[in-house]
């Protein structure tokens, strides 16, 4: 037997104000998102703000559904626009927050699995693999590549 050790880097800043002028306008466009999220459900509204390649800003935000599994978390709402709206354009950074009672909760927020599995086909489809930022009033995390997030993980190249 023989151990093996998965390992990520982070980024870790203080303040949304630590970070370069472009991530902190991805962050005021995904905190503007996060605040019409259509959670009436948990109350957990969650804003992601997606850079492309080509400079456009797409963004999107967590759509619940009283038939739970119907609904969509806002890094799928926005991947997922993007992909059908430039399906040629790389993304070059993503930016996560939830919001509560319209401000920035203090807990970062990380994306689920399914999200980090269309993180991975993504930059798959693109052959490039992008950052991604997770802010929280107490501070920022980022990866240089979000497939970093999803070790191990399942994809076309495994079919």
């Amino acid at each position: 037997m023989h151990k093996k050790h998965i390992h990520i880097e982070l980024d870790s800043y203080d303040s949304i104000k630590d970070l370069s002028a472009e991530e902190q306008g991805l962050t005021e466009a995904a905190l503007a998102v996060a605040k019409d999220a259509y959670a009436p459900y948990s109350k957990f509204k969650v804003g992601a703000a997606i850079l492309l390649e080509n400079g456009e800003v797409v963004c999107g935000s967590n759509q619940e559904n009283a038939a739970y599994p119907s609904g969509l978390c806002a890094e799928r709402v926005a991947l997922f626009y993007a992909g059908s709206q430039f399906p040629d354009v790389a993304v070059k950074t993503m930016v996560i927050v939830s919001v509560k009672d319209g401000e920035l909760v203090s807990r970062i927020v990380a994306p689920c699995g399914a999200c980090r599995q269309v993180i991975n086909e993504t930059s798959h489809r693109h052959k490039k693999h992008f950052s991604l930022l997770m802010v929280g009033k107490k501070g920022v995390l980022k990866v240089d590549n979000a497939n970093d997030l999803l070790p191990l993980s399942f994809g076309p190249d495994d079919l």
